[in-house]
This record gives structure tokens, C-alpha cells and sequence, in this order.
């Protein structure tokens, strides 16, 4: 397993120092923000190659709604994700990060035929299908992400995820992500939903329950890495959080001591 580090969570004022800046702290690679993404992907490449920090992952940015009520709102996002994944390709990064849709529903409900929900689901479905394929073609993967119960109504938890990356069934171009934040609000036991979403987990986001760094809340990280390890993650787990303070370098670098401790305490 291996720490990363948001762009935006990093002091510096160029991506340059950002890069130097995550590897002084502890960390071993970047997640960059989509939104604008595609515009500098040439100053993305000049800055990893001088560092030794690669793009793990790129976290969402497009525009639209994948699962909107309107049909050019929806294109609108299925066009930004298709660039992503291309861009995620060409950086080497293990994927796109994806969330299907934030608050209520927007699909109108045609009960009693179907809900809003299981509207959504089967559009997402087959939504996911092209997508993935894209992703594989492109060398990368789109990462599922649950949300929580606060910002989210559709997919929530662990099991959401894998029931809908089962039904796609493309595990070459969709997996899913986790995110210790989101899972201390709706998962009853973390290690135990860990363990049964298996090999579907490709990618991790650190933060505590306080939503604050690593160690500033009562999130219980050893067990959770353990429940990583026993399913044979090996990939990156890259903060996402707030940052107590205002010496960010040094409380990055506090975070990343706190987590490879906990790393330890699973060896």
C-alpha cells in the first residue's frame, strides 16, 4: 500500500512545488482535480517527469450529471468522462474517480412501473457499460465511488458498489473506490465490508471521522489496513480531507508518520 496526496491539499503555488512538497512530507504520488485537467495535461508531464511522484489517480472535475433528468446535461458529463479516461490513460494513473450523481434524484419517478432509483440504476448500468470499456481501451479503469447518506441517495455503501461493478462486469475497465470517511457513517463494520468488496477495490481515500487528516478522529486505520492487506490491496490511498493548522508541511508530514505506523501495527 502506498500514501498519496491530493494537488490542492499541497503548499506550493506551481505544480512543481506541489510535486516536491508531497514527497518531503512522505507521500509517494498525486491526485489531480479534473476540472481543467485536459488543458494542462502537457504541464501535468513536464512536472512528473522531473519528480519522482506519479498521478495515481484523477478525482472526478467533469461536468453535467451522469444520471440528470436532462438529456444534454447528461451527455454534457458523458463527454468529460470519456476525455478523463483518456487523459487518466496517458498520465498512468490507475483511474478516474466517478460519482453518479450528488443529493436527490433528478430522473422523474414512473412508479408503479419503476422508481426513480431503479431508473437510475439500470441507466447507470448501461452507462458504465461504454464507459468501461473506454477505460480498459485506455489502459485505465473508472473507480466507483460511495458517497454517504449526506450528499448522496443512490450509492452509499461498499455493497452498492460491487453490485453495480458485478452487474458490469468489466473489472478491466470498472472498479470501485473506498473511502475511510464515507465508510464511518454507513458501513456497521469497515474491515468486514473491506473484506467482502475483495479485489473490486482498486483505489483509497484517507481522511478521519472528524473529516480532518488521519489521526485527528477515531477512525481505527490499523484494522482497516489489515482488511486491506488480507484482500491483497496494494494500490494507492490518497487524502482526502482538511488540514488542522496552518503549517501544512508539516501536518502532511505528521499524517504520513501516523499512517505508516498504522501500516505497521497490520505487518
Amino acid at each position: 500500500m502506498k500514501l498519496a496526496c491530493q494537488e490542492g491539499m499541497a503548499p506550493g503555488t506551481t505544480l512543481e512545488e506541489k510535486l516536491a512538497n508531497i514527497e518531503q512530507a512522505g507521500y509517494e504520488g498525486v491526485e489531480l482535480w479534473g476540472g481543467g485537467l485536459v488543458d494542462r495535461l502537457e504541464e501535468v508531464k513536464r512536472a512528473t517527469k522531473k519528480a519522482s511522484v506519479p498521478v495515481t489517480t484523477i478525482c472526478a472535475g467533469y461536468r453535467g450529471t451522469p444520471l440528470s433528468n436532462d438529456l444534454a446535461t447528461r451527455k454534457q458529463a458523458a463527454d468529460d468522462i470519456v476525455m478523463l479516461l483518456d487523459a487518466a490513460g496517458e498520465l498512468g494513473a490507475t483511474g478516474l474517480i466517478f460519482v453518479p450523481i450528488f443529493g436527490k434524484a433528478q430522473i422523474n419517478d414512473l412508479s408503479p412501473w419503476k422508481s426513480a432509483e431503479e431508473l437510475e440504476r439500470e441507466l447507470l448500468v448501461e452507462l458504465l457499460g461504454d464507459w468501461a470499456e473506454h477505460a480498459r481501451k485506455a489502459g485505465t479503469l473508472l473507480l466507483l465511488e460511495p458517497l454517504n447518506r449526506y450528499e448522496t441517495h443512490l450509492i452509499k455503501t461498499l455493497r452498492d458498489a460491487v453490485q453495480i461493478c458485478e452487474q458490469v462486469n468489466n473489472p478491466k475497465g470498472l472498479k470501485m473506490m473506498a473511502d475511510f470517511f464515507h465508510m464511518s457513517i454507513e458501513e456497521r463494520d469497515i474491515p468486514t465490508s473491506i473484506g467482502a468488496a475483495g479485489d473490486w477495490i482498486a483505489h483509497m481515500h484517507l481522511a478521519d471521522s472528524t473529516r480532518e487528516l488521519p489521526g485527528y478522529g477515531h477512525t481505527d486505520f490499523a484494522a482497516g489496513f489489515a482488511a486491506l492487506r488480507e484482500i491483497g490491496f496494494d494500490g494507492y490511498m490518497a487524502l482526502e480531507c482538511g488540514i488542522p493548522g496552518d503549517d501544512k508541511l508539516a501536518e502532511l508530514t505528521k499524517s504520513a508518520h501516523y499512517l505508516k505506523a498504522r501500516m505497521n501495527d497490520t505487518e
